[in-house]
Order: C-alpha cells, then structure tokens, then sequence
C-alpha cells in the first residue's frame, strides 16, 4: 500500500519527532489488511480537507514493531489521535471521514 503525498509515511525512526508537536491521526494499518486498503482513501480524502489543522500519517504495523508494540495495537486498522505526543482517541476499526472530523475538531 503505497502512501500517498497527502499521507505522512511513519516508522520507528521517525515516529517521535513526526507526532511530536500538533494533532497527529495515525493509522496503524497492515499490507494484508483488507479494511486497511478500505481506510486509506477515507484518509487521503480527510488530509487533503483539514490540510495544515492535522497531520495524518500511516504505520505499518509489520515494519515498524516496536512503534505498534508501543501502542498496544492488537488489531488493525488502528486510528490513534495524539495531541503532542500524547494519546487522546482512539478507534479500531474502520471510520467513516465525519466521525475522525469530528475528534480532529474537538482536540
């Protein structure tokens, strides 16, 4: 699953310095993850929307162990909003844009 430009491409390298300041939605998703391939393009179109309000990256859970591990992420796709570091929502499972818009706006 390639990310797209609207998407930020996270990993265990550079995960800290990219969630660090601001809204960060990350998807921790997998290749093998059919509702992952059906979240993407709900995110793309959320990214190009709230551009410059949030931040929204993709991690894939098979290459970047330690980050999901981290996050006790038990299932994918898993959408963790973080606020400067810090986790303030999560959701498992696929969101529709409206239902994220609306945890995005009220962070």
């Amino acid at each position: 699953m390639a990310v797209s430009s609207h998407l930020k491409h996270l990993d265990d390298k550079n995960f800290a310095v990219e969630t660090a300041h601001g809204l960060v939605l990350v998807d921790f998703f997998a290749e093998w993850c059919g509702p992952c391939h059906m979240q993407t393009p709900i995110l793309e179109k959320l990214a190009t929307e709230l551009n410059g309000k949030v931040i929204i990256g993709k991690l894939d859970i098979d290459k970047s162990q330690q980050t999901s591990a981290t996050f006790q992420v038990a299932s994918v796709p898993t959408l963790v909003l973080l606020k400067d570091g810090r986790e303030i929502k999560r959701f498992v499972g696929v969101r529709d844009a409206e239902s994220l818009k609306a945890a995005i706006n009220g962070a």
